[in-house]
């Protein structure tokens, strides 16, 4: 193995062990029960009040986290979600993105990124950020993580990892996983 295939090697190593350590120190496990909260929301351009004790009743949520509108992960993360947006409909399940961000940011956001078909909550003091303890590390940012969230109010799956692209398969996996099994 040549000098540059073995720093490679060893950045991978590092790089998933990383994320694993990452993925354990997550607070809310699978089987507790999610925090309900009211936010306002941002959907195609449009603030509304959005309740997650109230879209539980239509079916599973998709409560996913992400540090800052605009930023190069949460940009990827936002068009795979929007993507992907179909899949999650034809589930019967409904994607919610959530960060410290100002509802005026989130209005754009909510356009450009999430291409209106999923909405974005803003916490700018962060007390949902807190709930579910998602901050990132010596930040005042939320961290990239996402919990699904079945109509019962229990989480089921906990995917908590940098990687923004890896939230959307996987949520959507943990999904289907939970309908095959009721």
């Amino acid at each position: 193995m040549s000098y540059w295939q073995t720093k490679k090697a060893k950045l991978a190593a590092i790089v998933a062990l990383l994320a694993t350590a990452v993925t354990a120190n997550a607070a809310l496990e699978s089987g507790t029960q999610a925090p309900m909260f009211q936010l306002t929301g941002a959907l195609a351009g449009e603030a509304f009040d959005f309740d997650l004790q109230q879209q539980l009743k239509q079916g599973p949520v998709v409560v996913y986290f992400y540090p800052k509108a605009f930023t190069a992960g949460c940009t990827i993360e936002a068009h795979e979600f929007a993507e992907a947006s179909d899949d999650f409909t034809q589930l019967g399940a409904r994607v919610v993105g959530v960060s410290t961000d100002e509802i005026d940011t989130l209005k754009e956001f909510s356009v450009s990124d999430c291409r209106d078909k999923f909405a974005v909550l803003a916490d700018p003091s962060a007390k949902v950020v807190e709930q579910y303890d998602a901050f990132l590390p010596n930040r005042k940012l939320a961290d990239r993580i996402s919990y699904v969230v079945v109509p019962s109010g229990e989480i089921i799956y906990v995917h908590h990892t940098m990687e923004p692209k890896s939230h959307i398969a996987e949520s959507l996996r943990a999904i289907k996983q939970w309908q095959a099994d009721q």
